[in-house]
């Protein structure tokens, strides 16, 4: 199939009003909310094996686990990075770490460490076609 394991990619992405928990809906404060962390982590690891995938074939997330170790405001620019760490048939599971690079034009901290998040996320292979069949006749 040609996915391997060490197969990278990142998402960046600047904090809007969109992002926050306010907006999710999982709590009052206009900071970055964890779905919206969990989903760049997500795009991060679909971003490390689309040009891989053969024709037809997609992935789907099956489990995550994620640690929100810090409050990203609104202007506040991420990075995600995603590592596939483990190819185990149609399994895929990767690493992933989110770390804030601050507003455009603001200083980088300077070797401060700024981790957002940080946890894993498994996905499959499957057949796109067969898995939205599947899906639809379940509903």
């Amino acid at each position: 199939m040609g996915i391997t394991a060490g197969e990278r990619a990142s998402v960046s992405h600047v904090v809007a009003e969109a992002d926050t928990a306010i907006r999710a809906g999982s709590g009052d404060v206009p900071v970055l909310a964890t779905p919206r962390l969990l989903a760049l982590a997500e795009a991060a690891t679909v971003a490390a094996i689309a040009p891989y995938l053969p024709a037809g074939m997609t992935s789907v997330g099956t489990s995550v686990t994620l640690e929100h170790r810090r409050a990203s405001p609104v202007g506040a620019g991420l990075v995600v990075e995603a590592e596939l760490t483990e190819v185990d048939g149609r399994r895929l599971l990767f690493d992933f770490i989110a770390r804030e690079t601050g507003p455009p034009g603001a200083p980088d901290g300077h070797g401060e460490e700024r981790v957002v998040g940080a946890g894993t996320v498994e996905r499959v292979l499957v057949d796109r076609e067969a898995f939205l069949a599947r899906a639809a006749h379940r509903a």
